[in-house]
Parts: C-alpha cells; sequence; structure tokens
C-alpha cells in the first residue's frame, strides 16, 4: 500500500483538533448536563407536589361519597 501524505495529514490533524477540542467542549458539557439535572430535579418536585394534591382531593372526594351513601348531605361531616 503506497503511503499517501495528505491522508496522512488530514488523519492527525483531525485527531490532534479532537484532543483539543474535547479540552474546551468538556467545561460546557459539563454545564449542559447540570443544567439537566437540575430542570429533572425541578420537575421531579413539581410531580410530586402535584401527586400529593391529587391524593389529597380524591381522598377528599372518597369522604364525601361515602358520607352521602351514609344518609348525611354534602356538608361537612358530624364531630
Amino acid at each position: 500500500m503506497k503511503f499517501h501524505l495528505p491522508s496522512f495529514l488530514l488523519g492527525y490533524t483531525a485527531g490532534a483538533g479532537s484532543v483539543l477540542l474535547s479540552r474546551h467542549l468538556r467545561p460546557l458539557l459539563l454545564e449542559v448536563a447540570t443544567a439537566a439535572y437540575r430542570f429533572g430535579d425541578r420537575v421531579m418536585a413539581r410531580t410530586a407536589i402535584r401527586q400529593e394534591d391529587l391524593e389529597d382531593l380524591l381522598a377528599e372526594a372518597k369522604a364525601r361519597a361515602r358520607r352521602a351513601a351514609n344518609g348525611h348531605a354534602n356538608g361537612p361531616a358530624p364531630t
């Protein structure tokens, strides 16, 4: 196989360039990943809050339904 200098130089330059570029891209990728994790944490926290609100709503609806089935009005349960 014949040695082709332009191909060799192109490959060498691409390899060296990727090493140099990776040193500069790493901090950027780290910032992007950090932002993604922060966003994910916020979404999970809000989801948990909304799930708790939904559970409270369903529990109240269940209590009203059972009071109605027992012959009570939709008002507050007797204490």
